[in-house]
């Protein structure tokens, strides 16, 4: 009789191991049926910036953007092939030679309205969301959950009143920086000018908390990872960055962090990023830029090279690779902490199997062949992000009803830099 029924069981349902390839597809399609996918980081915002100038008649996104001289990683029908249900997109500008420089939040509201542009363009296919309940009735109808991120806090020029107008603009999380330190919070990749946040520094995270916009800490340095993690009373996020555990980046995310985030209940929203996929890709990378500086020491002509070389560069990293960087968070955390950020029109060639918005479905699967959980699954996709929307809109609430907007200034808090 055990046996018996073990084997009705088995035939219900099927081991990781026997399962056909059909069954796992067919097994994320119902999962993303049901959970909007939302991934965390999307740059093609300022490729149309630089591509055509933001003119979206130039570069008509329900094309297949595939084909073209240059080709993108984003477009209509490859986003509705890959089963995206959500999208932040990345409202960027490059960092100045000075950190807030003025002119920049202008150029960041210009990004803002082509996200406005784009939806108002194809009203059949995105709809602006600004909460978690807009994403889940946006999805629901079929749509695509169109969101704005800010990638750098160079974007508000030193001033809250600016972070309190671009969130009031639609912007719904903060980068703290970009790849360059600000005169308040250290970037991964810069010199250290504050130690992780000064007190300014804290000062915005706050505010991002009473205003309902997630911190981001992708980019910033680790001491201001656990700064922002010391003084947030909102769970956190990581738009686009991988474990430092797997490929030890500066732009990975440590353990000890990882750590906290559990605690904090935030997620880390895996990127595609090659380099930060791989110690290979890292390494040649790595060893690229050097081989050009061994031939000039012009910064021009190393970029215009090194661009080159990144179009057709090797060894390129695969699937498994980014499997593997939430394997390792979903043991040392937990799968209830992770989420997707691909970075896809922000980055080289990507991962073999995720070359463009149209293969995410192929990841859910590689993690069901390894035994994932289709709760495990759904929460990866999009449950998680939605959680913390859902618990950053709630502090907001609550802090909105006993604590009044902020009027600090740079210069009030913090000692001027040498």
């Amino acid at each position: 009789m055990i046996r018996f029924l073990l084997m009705i069981a088995l035939s219900t349902f099927p081991l990781a191991g026997v399962c056909s390839e059909n069954d796992f597809h067919a097994r994320v399609a119902k999962i993303l049926s049901a959970t909007p996918l939302i991934d965390g980081h999307n740059d093609i915002p300022w490729r149309y910036k630089i591509r055509v100038d933001g003119h979206l008649d130039k570069l008509d996104f329900a094309s297949d953007l595939s084909k073209i001289d240059q080709p993108t990683h984003t477009d209509l029908k490859r986003l509705e092939q890959g089963m995206v249900g959500g999208q932040f997109w990345s409202v960027y500008v490059p960092i100045k030679s000075f950190p807030g420089e003025a002119g920049t939040a202008a150029q960041v509201l210009e990004q803002i309205d082509f996200v406005y542009r784009l939806a108002n363009r194809y009203p059949e296919h995105l709809e602006i969301a600004l909460t978690a309940n807009d994403v889940r009735r946006i999805h629901a109808n079929g749509k695509i959950a169109s969101m704005m991120g800010i990638e750098g806090g160079h974007a508000i020029e030193n001033s809250l009143g600016t972070l309190r107008m671009l969130y009031k603009s639609g912007a719904r999380y903060m980068t703290l920086t970009h790849s360059k330190g600000l005169l308040w919070a250290d970037s991964a990749t810069d010199e250290a000018r504050v130690d992780g946040l000064s007190a300014f520094g804290e000062q915005v995270v706050i505010e991002m908390n009473r205003l309902g916009m997630l911190v981001d800490l992708s980019h910033v340095s680790p001491a201001a990872m656990h700064d922002a993690l010391d003084v947030t009373t909102a769970p956190v996020i990581f738009s686009h960055s991988s474990a430092n555990a797997i490929t030890a980046h500066k732009r990975n995310i440590p353990d000890n962090v990882l750590l906290r985030l559990k605690e904090n209940n935030g997620v880390a929203m895996v990127t595609f990023f090659p380099s930060y996929l791989a110690d290979r890709v890292r390494d040649a990378f790595a060893a690229k830029i050097e081989e050009l500086k061994q031939t000039t020491d012009d910064p021009k002509t190393i970029g215009k090279q090194y661009s080159e070389w990144l179009k057709v560069y090797q060894p390129r990293p695969n699937i498994g690779d980014v499997a593997d960087h939430l394997d390792h968070i979903r043991t040392l955390i937990g799968a209830q902490h992770i989420g997707i950020g691909g970075d896809y029109d922000g980055m080289p060639p990507g991962p073999d199997g995720l070359e463009d918005v149209s293969k995410y479905p192929d990841l859910f699967v590689e993690l069901l062949r390894r035994g994932y959980s289709n709760d495990e699954v759904a929460g990866i996709a999009g449950e998680n992000v939605l959680r913390v929307m859902a618990a950053a809109e709630k502090v907001a609430t609550q802090l909105q009803a006993t604590t009044a907007a902020s009027d600090a200034l740079l210069e009030e808090l913090d000692p001027p830099l040498d």
